[in-house]
C-alpha cells in the first residue's frame, strides 16, 4: 500500500475531496537541507537544498522568490526553483522548518516543522484538495493542507502548524533589503530545467486543474490576488 502508517480513522475532511494530481507519494521530489546542524536526506529520491551568499548568486532581479524572515534574519528561496519541488525541509535561524510553494495556486507559505515535541520532514503526497498542494510527515504519514497548514488526515488531522512570516517579492529588491542573506541554489542534484515552467499556459487557463469547487465568476478562475486574513474574516 502506498500509505502504510496513515492513521485514516482520523480526519477532518471527506476523502471524496482529495484527488490525484501526480501518482503516488514523493512524485514530485521535495528537497531537504544540508547544514545548520541538520543533514537528513528523508527524500527516497534524494536531492539537497544548498544556499549561496546573495553576493554570490546570479540570478536575474526580476526574478520572483519566496523571502523568509525569522527575527533579523531572511533566506530567499526562487519560485522557479520551489515550482519543480514544492517543499524544502530546511533549518534556519536555529528553527526547523518548511518552505512550501504550490504552483498551481500561487501560495509560497513557511511553517515551523516542530510539532508537539516532533520534528516533521515533509514530502508532497501527489493528492490535491481545492487544486492546492497536500503535504505529508513522513514521521505519521498524515496529510496536510498546504494553503492552511491544518492536518486532513492521519495522527495530526485537526493540528495545524505555524506560519513563519513569508513574502512573494523580487530578487532584486530581496538582495538590496538583505545583503548580508543566503539564497537556495540550482545545485540540487536534481537535473531539472529550472529555466523551464513545467506548467505552461496554466495562468491563462480558465479552470483550475482538479477543483470541484464553485468558481466566484467575480474575477477569471486564476486571476492573481492578495488574501488578508484578520482573526476570522478573509478579504
Amino acid at each position: 500500500p502506498q500509505w502504510p502508517n496513515t492513521d485514516f480513522s482520523k480526519r477532518t475532511v471527506a476523502f471524496t475531496e482529495l484527488f490525484s494530481g501526480c501518482p503516488g507519494p514523493d512524485c514530485i521530489p521535495a528537497l531537504d537541507a544540508e547544514g545548520e546542524g541538520v543533514v537528513r536526506i528523508t527524500s527516497p529520491r534524494g536531492g539537497h537544498a544548498r544556499f549561496l551568499p546573495v553576493s554570490e548568486a546570479s540570478y536575474q532581479p526580476q526574478v520572483p522568490v519566496a523571502a523568509v524572515t525569522i527575527g533579523n534574519q531572511a533566506r530567499a528561496y526562487p519560485l522557479h526553483i520551489l515550482t519543480w519541488h514544492e517543499i524544502i525541509n530546511d533549518h534556519f535561524a536555529g528553527q526547523p522548518i518548511a518552505v512550501t510553494f504550490c504552483p498551481l495556486c500561487n501560495t509560497a507559505i513557511s511553517f515551523e516543522r516542530t510539532v508537539s515535541g516532533e520534528v516533521l520532514d515533509f514530502g508532497v503526497s501527489g493528492l490535491l484538495r481545492n487544486s492546492d498542494l497536500v503535504m505529508f510527515d513522513r514521521q505519521t504519514e498524515s496529510w496536510w493542507q498546504q494553503a492552511t497548514g491544518e492536518s486532513l488526515v492521519g495522527h495530526y488531522a485537526g493540528t495545524r502548524l505555524k506560519a513563519v512570516s513569508t513574502a512573494i517579492v523580487s530578487w532584486g529588491q530581496f538582495a538590496e533589503e538583505y545583503p548580508d542573506a543566503t539564497v537556495l541554489s540550482e545545485d540540487t542534484g536534481h537535473g531539472r530545467d529550472y529555466g523551464v515552467n513545467p506548467y505552461p499556459g496554466y495562468d491563462t487557463s480558465s479552470f483550475p486543474f482538479l477543483f470541484d469547487g464553485t468558481i466566484d465568476e467575480r474575477l477569471p478562475a486564476l486571476e492573481r490576488v492578495v488574501g488578508v486574513t484578520l482573526g476570522e474574516q478573509s478579504v
